[in-house]
């Protein structure tokens, strides 16, 4: 018999994660057709293969969330989720909406009215003429990510992704059925890919997918940066995937959506979602900007998998999105005054050395002059001090000695549990 997850209490009011779900399971290596399977016929080697990548990193994510299960105070600054719920007016919305009777089927690439509204914002902010049809509603941004894959390749195909990278990103890509391959971005670099570095790769390759603003590193992918990309995906004959649910998290500089760029509107994909601009993380609402025809045929997908997104929470996005920048830059602002706050403990020490942070909600710390891993550091911290980080080798081999912290904790618990993680830090260095 399965032994049950136990339930996670991170904040009041949060459910256990779909993530904690998927690891505690894939983590289990009993052989197919012996002990608590009963002779079950063996799976596919796809289904098999999607989590091949899940590592320590994931373990201190684990750990943590055992830890708050048996009571012990934690201060996590693992996922993305924000602290502050769902604006109340998105729920009110929601709530009407359901009771008003839209609870039925909805309209399966989203409905006419969702649809307008974020073909509306896009134009409005890239200068690409958008229409509905150019505009699929997805469950969240990562049905997108994975739809996205199976539109633009065919089972054995190899696609490219940059690393660091979303940990998610190498087992969507190969639960579409495809051959990931990374392609390494450095710290020395400030992690912008190289255009030669991805050139190098992509002979034969069908697709590029890239993440601006960056999660882990906080990078925003400069115009040049993104010059680069754009020729390398003309020149080789590449489909771009764009992953910009973080397009309103933008603390320097300017995100720029790829598919403004000469020529890429109709080689481009662009995911987006309500997740981190509304702080609706646990509606899955989110969405694909592509050529029409490409949303012609993920509709046929859609109809044979997901069958769409509930219709309330589409009305609820639609009223949430008509709120503008407004709204948007009221959930943003937090996490740009924790970076603030961030910035100026971490200046006033020499251990560990912060990534500036462009965007997103996330820090990335490089703690090699610890002499640890960024495992290691995230291990010890957790059982040492009880703050909860991530490990950078979570993300990718060019994220290796770093943690990623989420600044998904009130303002002054953020302080102190940098301020306790400089002190671990300078305890160590001086141990070695």
């Amino acid at each position: 018999m399965i032994a049950k997850v136990p339930p996670v209490h991170r904040r009041p009011g949060d459910r256990e994660t779909a993530c904690n779900r998927r690891l505690t399971f894939a983590s289990f290596k009993a052989p197919i057709g012996a002990g608590i399977w009963g002779g079950i016929m063996e799976l596919s080697h796809r289904i098999t293969g999607i989590s091949e990548d899940v590592n320590a990193g994931w373990e201190v994510f684990m750990r943590s969330r055992q830890l708050i299960a048996e009571g012990h105070d934690i201060l996590e600054l693992t996922i993305g989720d924000h602290d502050i719920r769902t604006d109340p007016s998105i729920l009110r919305r929601m709530y009407d909406a359901a009771l008003g009777g839209h609870t039925g089927y909805a309209a399966i690439p989203g409905t006419p009215g969702l649809r307008a509204t974020v073909a509306a914002r896009v134009q409005e902010r890239t200068g690409v003429p958008t229409t509905s049809d150019n505009i699929l509603i997805t469950p969240g941004g990562q049905s997108a990510l994975f739809g996205a894959h199976v539109a633009v390749c065919d089972p054995g195909d190899t696609a490219l992704y940059c690393d660091p990278y979303y940990a998610t990103y190498p087992g969507t890509l190969r639960s579409a059925g495809t051959h990931p391959i990374a392609i390494a971005a450095h710290a020395r670099d400030m992690f912008q890919p190289r255009a030669a570095a991805i050139a190098a790769h992509a002979a034969g390759a069908k697709s590029l997918l890239i993440n601006s603003p960056n999660n882990p590193t906080g990078v925003i992918y400069s115009r040049e940066t993104l010059a680069g990309i754009a020729d390398v995906c003309t020149r080789h004959d590449l489909w771009l995937i764009s992953d910009e649910v973080y397009d309103t998290q933008v603390w320097d500089g300017h995100h720029i959506s790829p598919r403004s760029l000469p020529g890429m509107a109709d080689r481009t994909l662009v995911v987006g979602s309500m997740s981190k601009s509304h702080a609706m993380t646990g509606s899955r609402c989110g969405w694909l900007v592509a050529p029409a025809p490409v949303v012609e045929y993920l509709t046929t997908l859609a109809i044979h998998t997901t069958y769409g997104v509930a219709g309330f929470v589409q009305d609820a996005a639609q009223f949430a999105l008509a709120q503008g920048r407004p709204l948007e830059d009221k959930i943003s602002a937090p996490f740009r005054r924790r970076r603030d706050i961030a910035t100026r403990l971490l200046a006033e020490q020499n251990v560990l050395h912060l990534l500036p942070s462009m965007g997103a909600m996330y820090l990335l710390l490089d703690v090699r002059s610890t002499g640890l891993s960024g495992n290691e550091f995230a291990d010890k911290l957790l059982m040492h001090h009880h703050i909860s980080v991530m490990p950078g080798e979570s993300f990718g081999a060019s994220a290796a000695g770093h943690i990623r912290l989420a600044m998904t904790l009130e303002d002054t618990m953020l302080e102190t549990a940098i301020t306790r993680l400089i002190g671990f830090a300078h305890q160590v260095a001086r141990a070695r």
